[in-house]
């Protein structure tokens, strides 16, 4: 994933969430995030994007999917599945702790985990929405970049 303030690289984890892995790889795949806001920015807690409406109420036209809940720990980097109150209708946001969310475990579909660039994902500017808010520049599957 390519920021403003640079690379940003995840791992992701069919292992725990193989429905929402490829859910996101499908959706990288056809330039779905390139451009996508941040729109919900949180200091000491998560950044949310995902929605090309940038309001955090839109999604993708693929059918929301059903939870692939865990008990795997939220802590700083892990990347989880935003959704409604309704536990199917995580769609195609997603939010990156900035630190240990353990509340959320078992609650939230963990699919991905940031392993380079952390540094890069506290840049991003907060609020709710942020004033001018970050962008995914750019999101790709490494396995298609030659």
């Amino acid at each position: 994933m390519e920021l403003a303030s640079g690379r940003v690289v995840i791992a992701l984890r069919p292992d725990l969430a193989p429905k929402h892995v490829e859910r996101v790889k499908t959706l990288t795949r056809q330039g779905f995030y390139d451009g996508v806001v941040f729109h919900r920015v949180i200091e000491g807690f998560m950044a949310q994007t995902g929605d090309p409406t940038g309001t955090g109420t839109g999604g993708s036209d693929l059918p929301d999917l059903a939870a692939e809940f865990t008990q795997t720990d939220f802590g700083r980097g892990v990347i989880g599945a935003a959704r409604t109150s309704d536990p199917n209708s995580a769609n195609s946001q997603f939010f990156i702790c900035f630190r240990d969310c353990g509340f959320l475990n078992g609650q939230y579909t963990v699919w991905g985990e940031v392993v380079e660039g952390m540094d890069n994902v506290d840049a991003i500017k907060r609020g709710e929405p942020p004033t001018d808010p970050d962008k995914i520049i750019s999101l790709k599957v490494a396995a298609d970049v030659k």
